[in-house]
């Protein structure tokens, strides 16, 4: 990809008209601000994320893309300074997960994320599984070991792992173990799963898996992923948005982002005129 100056910044309003309005939607985000202390990362994002369906965040490094995802599960409140605006309404209880008196905790207990690099914890295969469930007060053996075996069949890793469930999660090779995190990531039973980057560390083979699973797991789970790489975002979501300096561009059904979208900037970036 050749890379050119970025265009310059411009006003970006975002449209009336709502390409996911005819979905139940899992999640809207209305005027969302972020400040990582002084400095304001995002700026008015207006979102609606349809239920059981696969949105992807696109978009040039240092846009705000991560930013946004964490703000869905709390992430940025493990650090002093942070500061959110707007709201993150969750449906069907319309709970805004910024809003004041909500645990964060519990938030993350209901939108799970996996990172860019798999970050299985020094235990035993078994124990990464189980974590979250010890968490919430589950010690039941057979319950336990029911929600390991059916966590790992759906994270498609069962097969590769269930003779050697009590040997460490480190043992595996680098694919299997961003599948084991995204066994860890389910076995909560989380109505969202946030994706930061999840194959960039990975190799096609492994990748490729991944991407099999997301397919599979957005019958049964809403899923927002943000990806530098612009075939991956063409092949696993339904909706795509391009952010940039912070705010977004443009969103709509993948295939219109990547074959007719309505801003320059949008095109430009996805034709990788600059990115």
């Amino acid at each position: 990809m050749v890379s050119v100056a970025a265009p310059r910044a411009c006003s970006i309003h975002q449209d009336e008209a709502h390409p996911a309005a005819d979905l139940p939607a899992k999640a809207e985000i209305e005027h969302l601000g972020f400040h990582y202390g002084a400095r304001q990362a995002l700026k008015d994002i207006n979102l609606r994320i349809a239920e059981n369906r696969v949105t992807a965040l696109i978009g040039p490094s240092g846009c705000g893309k991560s930013t946004l995802l964490r703000c869905l599960n709390r992430m940025h409140d493990l650090y002093p300074g942070n500061r959110y605006a707007g709201r993150i309404i969750l449906h069907p209880e319309q709970i805004d997960l910024i809003g004041p008196g909500i645990e964060p905790m519990e938030v993350r207990m209901r939108i799970s994320m996996v990172f860019q690099k798999p970050n299985p914890f020094p235990k035993s295969i078994y124990e990464n599984v189980a974590y979250g469930l010890r968490i919430r007060g589950v010690n039941a053996r057979s319950v336990l070991d029911e929600r390991v075996e059916s966590t790992l069949r759906g994270a498609a890793l069962w097969d590769e792992v269930k003779d050697r469930l009590h040997d460490s999660a480190l043992g595996l090779s680098g694919g299997q173990q961003q599948r084991l995190c995204i066994a860890r990531a389910l076995a909560t039973d989380p109505e969202m799963l946030l994706f930061d980057e999840p194959t960039a560390a990975l190799d096609p083979r492994a990748t490729r898996k991944i991407e099999d699973l997301i397919g599979e797991l957005r019958q049964r789970v809403t899923i927002l992923i943000v990806t530098h790489n612009m075939q991956q975002a063409a092949r696993v979501s339904d909706f795509t948005a391009l952010m940039y300096l912070g705010e977004l561009v443009e969103f709509d059904r993948t295939a219109t982002i990547f074959t007719n979208p309505s801003k320059k900037l949008t095109e430009e970036y996805v034709t990788g005129r600059f990115g």
